[in-house]
């Protein structure tokens, strides 16, 4: 092992020399799945946390994975030998789907080809699923490997549900769980950990605030059926085959997922619209933020070529090569009417009307662009990462979603007034255009950015450094099972006290019948006893 690369945060290193004498300073063993893209660039910087505190780190990787290498100096790897990439490894599946997705929502398909559209989709969905469940049965049938596992003695497994590996690795090795999460099998995790009411929570994949009209809590419970039908019907048929085969009886694969120790959520409600949590719900939102650090020079001498303008920076994140070209072109076209600097990441085909002032590029260090003084705007996909990093370092968005939670992130941040949100279907250089002036021009996108920073801003830690604590408690302390409720593990007429509501209903109705008979049959002898007299 040897010390951090250049690049760490001074943030992290201040504390970790704060307390590499505290309980939690003594080297463990970590054992890690996680996701690819996006998900493994914030994973492996959560990793560089703990790696910074003397802890062992081993990741499970596959053989075809496109972004967790084999091996770094703040981690080892195990890697799964596999013939073909997972559906998930695949980037073009991401840029395949893109362009689907736009066509119907242009408008410009037919009936049976959205229908056929929903069909492939979720055939995509079952087949990434069951990717997974072979990857976990690859593990488990491995006698070699899982006696491994078993003699390395880890202390606790970190892990991204999205893609439920580690959950069932975990249980095999009777290991206590921490979550790195945002997004589990059916959609935001609250809502197999905590009480949602469909009344003020909206419900993922659909972009609306706590404040719901009569038809859009209507709507919220047609997308929360729709992704329970889903879950049940798609997805977690794959786990069950395991959980049945694999596990003893009476274990249930969503038990798995909610019984475990520490959710590590991806969230700050600086951002997200009140709900109810639970005490093992800890929000890490913004861990991946850091100060800035100088960019290359190269970058440097075009981010001060703009002079009083400043620059706009350009990234749609990292499993979408790029957007349609067509639609590239109409962007370049806006751009190049601006007196900004622009700097976009864009890997794929050159877009025509490029412009002057516009660099193109495959990679940029978004984190410390983000927070150069000379950058006014970030017009940005909406991933959760740039969100934050956008939050963070106060600078304003226009947002243009493109897939999954994308729409919602920047709903969010629109309903708060630091975003301006465009659909992608109908974009062209002037809309593009306008909007960005807006976002320049108009000094409330800033304000208002800025005041979500600074609420951000205003904790008692770092959220690395807070992820990093409670990962060690559960080490320290072999789980958290003190902090978790059993109540998933109750029927649904229970937990929603259905039972007890017909107990009590039967039993007033039960005393009201008493009291009406009663009454009815003291009624009837004093009238037999009137009667009898007068006889």
């Amino acid at each position: 092992m040897s010390i951090l690369l250049p690049g760490a945060t001074s943030v992290l290193l201040v504390v970790s020399v704060a307390l590499l004498c505290s309980p939690g300073a003594e080297g463990g063993k970590v054992l890690v799945f996680s996701l690819e893209g996006s998900h493994w660039v914030n994973m492996n910087l959560m990793l560089k946390g703990l790696y910074a505190k003397g802890h062992q780190i081993t990741v499970v990787r596959t053989s075809t994975s496109w972004f967790v290498k084999g091996g770094a100096e703040h981690y080892s790897t195990i890697t799964i030998p596999l013939q073909e990439k997972m559906t998930i490894e695949e980037q073009d599946f991401f840029v395949t789907f893109l362009a689907k997705m736009i066509a119907i929502r242009k408008g410009g398909v037919s009936g049976i080809a959205f229908l056929s559209f929903w069909w492939e989709m979720l055939t995509s969905l079952s087949k990434m699923h069951g990717e997974a469940s072979q990857v976990v049965e690859h593990i488990l049938e491995n006698k070699v490997l899982m006696q491994d596992l078993r003699d390395a003695q880890y202390d606790v497994v970190l892990l991204d549900p999205g893609l439920p590996i580690g959950v069932m690795v975990a249980h095999a090795l009777k290991l206590p769980t921490v979550f790195n999460v945002r997004w589990i099998t059916s959609g935001d995790g609250h809502f197999v950990v905590c009480p949602s009411p469909l009344s003020y929570t909206p419900m993922s994949g659909y972009a609306v605030s706590d404040k719901m009209t009569f038809s859009q809590r209507i709507k919220n419970m047609l997308y929360y059926l729709l992704n329970m039908s889903i879950d049940t019907f798609i997805v977690s048929p794959h786990y069950d085959r395991l959980v049945e085969k694999y596990f003893e009886p009476g274990v249930n694969f969503y038990h798995l997922l909610q019984g475990t120790d520490i959710w590590l959520m991806r969230l700050d409600f600086v951002f997200e619209f009140p709900r109810p949590t639970m005490p093992n719900v800890v929000y890490v939102a913004g861990f991946q933020c850091k100060p800035s650090e100088p960019l290359p020079t190269d970058l440097e001498e075009f981010v001060q070529s703009s002079g009083e303008h400043g620059v706009i920076l350009m990234s749609l994140g990292s499993l979408v090569k790029g957007l349609p070209l067509e639609i590239t072109s109409e962007v370049a076209a806006a751009f190049a009417q601006l007196p900004q600097k622009i700097i976009w990441r864009h890997p794929g085909e050159r877009p025509d009307n490029l412009g002057n002032n516009t660099l193109l590029v495959k990679w940029l260090p978004q984190n410390d662009l983000l927070g150069h003084p000379k950058v006014k705007a970030f017009v940005a996909h909406g991933g959760t990462n740039g969100v934050y990093e956008s939050i963070y370092h106060g600078v304003p968005v226009i947002g243009v979603p493109l897939l999954f939670d994308q729409f919602e992130n920047l709903f969010r941040l629109e309903v708060r007034g630091a975003a301006k949100v465009l659909d992608v279907t109908t974009l062209n250089r002037h809309n593009f255009l306008e909007a960005v002036q807006d976002v320049l021009h108009k000094p409330s996108y800033r304000k208002n950015m800025e005041r979500l920073s600074i609420l951000h801003h205003d904790k008692q830690s770092h959220p690395l450094d807070t992820a990093v604590y409670w990962i060690e408690f559960v080490m320290r302390h072999k789980g958290a099972a003190h902090l978790r409720t059993e109540s998933y593990k109750m029927p649904w007429y229970s937990y929603h006290s259905l039972d007890v509501i017909c107990f009590l209903v039967a039993v007033l109705l039960a005393w009201s019948a008493i009291a009406v008979g009663s009454i009815r049959f003291l009624c009837l002898r004093l009238c037999m006893k009137r009667k009898s007299k007068q006889d």
